[in-house]
């Protein structure tokens, strides 16, 4: 049974009580410093120290998530760096139903001070590795990031790709044989930098339409490799492709049922987002992440679910005994990280 559990405490300290190379990911909701309604807790955005921290006690080659607010992860970002940390990517989370913070008290109409919020950047940063991603492996247990645990599913209709001979499989489902290419859909889609809600992907599928690609006997000359790099034109082929634009991984809203009654937490993330997060990045065996910000549990909790062991850390109590009370509540369970809803 997988270890699950949130320990009462401030980080900082909790973190100096484990030995070096000691967890295998980091995924974390921060305080954002925004004063969010008013929480003491976010006064500010955790500093380089709490970072330093983290990455001691993580493994040569893991991955951190760290959710950031779009007025203040720029400073994440650069504690987060100057921690020692590489930062390998920004991740959008794409929502809906935001609810714009507007306010116009100084008698221009039609003007405000905010726009709607819509989207919430989500930091992927590593630990370096040891030698190379192989021998990193080799020693710790791990490198890179799972693609093919978190592609999306899709259909052998639903694709681009280069018909050229001498191109090796680039990972998007294609297997190259001979002078064609065949597409393998039992991979699906190789996983984006971009996470919707259902509503954000609801929006950009009825503003898009349902997208046909175009015939498969047209294409265009480009040149293979990219970046002037010389190394000759293919052709690109554009086979029929059908689908809206929320073909990326989306999934529901927090739910009050999955929230639960007594969770009076302001920022609880989805449990689907955050098992595909944890999916993403964790090692194929022996994983163990940690969540130095754990709220209400919710990463926890998704690790649960997923077989994962995962330890959380919180300084406020009651957010303790609601992350505790929601973990004894869920059975362990293996549930599909990719797997989302049909939004029609």
């Amino acid at each position: 049974m997988a270890v699950s559990e949130v320990l009462l405490g401030d980080c900082l300290e909790v973190m100096k009580t484990f030995p070096d190379n000691h967890f295998s990911a980091v995924v974390t909701d921060p305080p954002y410093g925004l004063s969010f309604m008013g929480k003491d807790w976010d006064h500010g955005i955790p500093g380089k120290h709490f970072w330093e921290e983290a990455i001691r006690i993580c493994k040569p080659g893991s991955f951190l998530l760290a959710f950031g607010g779009t007025r203040t992860h720029h400073r994440l970002t650069c504690s987060i760096e100057d921690a020692g940390w590489e930062i390998r990517d920004c991740l959008l989370w794409i929502y809906g139903s935001g609810f714009p913070k507007s306010h116009n008290h100084f008698g221009c109409q039609g003007y405000g001070t905010a726009l709607k919020p819509a989207y919430e950047p989500i930091i992927m940063a590593m630990k370096n590795i040891e030698g190379t991603f192989k021998q990193n492996a080799e020693k710790w247990g791990q490198a890179g990031i799972n693609i093919d645990g978190c592609r999306i599913p899709t259909s052998s209709d639903d694709s681009i790709f280069s018909k050229n001979p001498h191109t090796e499989n680039k990972g998007e489902g294609w297997c190259v044989t001979g002078s064609g290419s065949t597409y393998n859909p039992s991979k699906g889609r190789w996983p984006a930098n971009i996470i919707f809600d259902e509503e954000a992907a609801a929006i950009l599928d009825e503003q898009s339409g349902i997208l046909k690609s175009g015939g498969g006997d047209k294409g265009n000359k480009t040149q293979d490799g990219g970046y002037g790099k010389g190394y000759g034109y293919v052709e690109q082929i554009c086979i029929p492709s059908s689908g809206g634009a929320s073909r990326f991984f989306y999934c529901a809203k927090t739910s009050s049922k999955e929230r639960g009654e007594s969770n009076k937490h302001p920022t609880v993330k989805p449990l689907a987002l955050m098992r595909y997060l944890i999916t993403l990045i964790a090692p194929p065996t022996n994983a163990l992440i940690l969540d130095p910000f754990a709220g209400s549990g919710s990463t926890i909790l998704a690790a649960k679910q997923l077989g994962i062991n995962a330890i959380g850390i919180e300084k406020q109590p009651e957010y303790v005994e609601i992350a505790r009370a929601r973990l004894a509540a869920t059975a362990e369970k293996v549930i599909d990280a990719t797997k989302q809803i049909e939004l029609f």
